[in-house]
């Protein structure tokens, strides 16, 4: 069994966040995320995709947030159960909580942190028969590894920013490119637009609008698919790989049954205080959470994870009472052993 001080489920940039601050008030804490690696959305969906309100970076590649997150939580030396989902929690005799995964993985704290984003995310798949048929045959949802695509025939079907992203992106790697809208009007960034537009005249991507995507063909691997088009009927396009990007749909998932409060598919929480749940030593922080007011920010998870880490020492430690220091006062001591600090300027008396 893992046995932690918080227990932080979702590995986001909140849930990592988390990982420093509570590092200052020297608890040890561990992550559960049912994605194979940190930080949540970032790594998985748009890891190439600028960030523009993190304070103190103009502009951050997501993907380069989780990063520097990562190695700012080292000296603290924070567990990891990765590819598995919460799937139960237990209050025991104690009073702490015990947490078991979909692989049958427990975890016990006194402290638990649902920092899970908008909870577990399902593809929105096109109404397209045979589609399972091919998943991980030749049809992706998300583009994990652009590589897999290098000099390949691939077809995006979409009209928001991540298929006109991946379409941009990809022309540069795949041998063609072809992108399939059911309409004329795209649902992207401006720039991105004029950007597919431009590869299109020059031949570096097949531009098909009032059309659809509507059959597939293969046997071990998808070969071709078929596509309806509003005024050309129906036309047989040869591809390696078909890649819808219609979004994600966000499911809280078997979190939604551990007795919390629930309010539009989100976690009601204490805003006023310490956004604790309505069960004591459970909280919900980042955009897994809900009260007047909420902004679904990365920077106001940030500011919840550092509130509720400050509830989570007084209920860990009741009789000791916490000064907080400022980190350019106290500095920052690891679990490691290694600290950074300012230096101490040297005042000399004049005689």
């Amino acid at each position: 069994m893992i046995k932690t001080d918080i227990l932080i489920i979702g590995a986001g940039p909140t849930g990592l966040f988390t990982v420093f601050e509570a590092g200052l008030l020297k608890l040890k804490t561990h992550l559960i995320d049912a994605l194979p690696q940190p930080g949540g959305q970032c790594s998985e969906i748009y890891p190439k995709k600028p960030i523009y309100d993190i304070p103190g970076f103009p502009e951050i590649l997501a993907g380069d947030l989780v990063s520097n997150l990562m190695e700012q939580i080292k000296p603290f030396e924070p567990g990891f159960t990765l590819g598995e989902r919460a799937e139960t929690i237990e209050k025991l005799e104690d009073g702490t909580f015990l947490v078991t995964t979909n692989k049958g993985t427990k975890h016990n704290a006194p402290v638990v942190a649902i920092a899970g984003g908008l909870g577990s995310f399902e593809p929105r798949k096109p109404p397209i028969p045979n589609i399972t048929d091919f998943e991980d045959k030749g049809v992706a949802y998300i583009i994990r590894d652009p590589e897999v695509y290098r000099d390949k025939r691939v077809v995006i079907a979409g009209g928001g920013d991540s298929a006109l992203d991946w379409s941009i992106f990809l022309a540069d790697v795949a041998s063609e490119v072809t992108l399939v809208h059911r309409r004329n009007e795209f649902r992207g960034a401006l720039d991105s637009v004029e950007r597919v537009a431009e590869l299109s005249k020059l031949g570096k991507v097949n531009l098909i609008t009032e059309a659809e995507v509507k059959e597939l063909k293969g046997e071990d691997h998808l070969t071709a698919v078929g596509i309806k088009h509003n005024t050309k009927g129906y036309i047989h396009f040869e591809t390696d790989y078909f890649i819808p990007l219609f979004g994600l749909s966000p499911k809280l998932g078997p979190i939604g049954d551990w007795g919390l409060e629930i309010e539009k598919n989100a976690i009601k929480v204490d805003n006023s205080y310490d956004y604790q749940t309505n069960i004591p030593g459970i909280y919900a922080i980042g955009d897994v959470n809900t009260y007047k007011g909420k902004l679904k920010l990365i920077l106001s998870g940030f500011h919840e994870a550092a509130i509720m880490c400050q509830s989570a020492y007084q209920r860990i430690h009741p009789d000791k009472k916490y000064v907080m220091k400022y980190t350019t006062v106290g500095g920052v001591e690891g679990f490691d052993g290694t600290k950074k600090e300012a230096k101490k300027e040297v005042v000399k008396a004049i005689n």
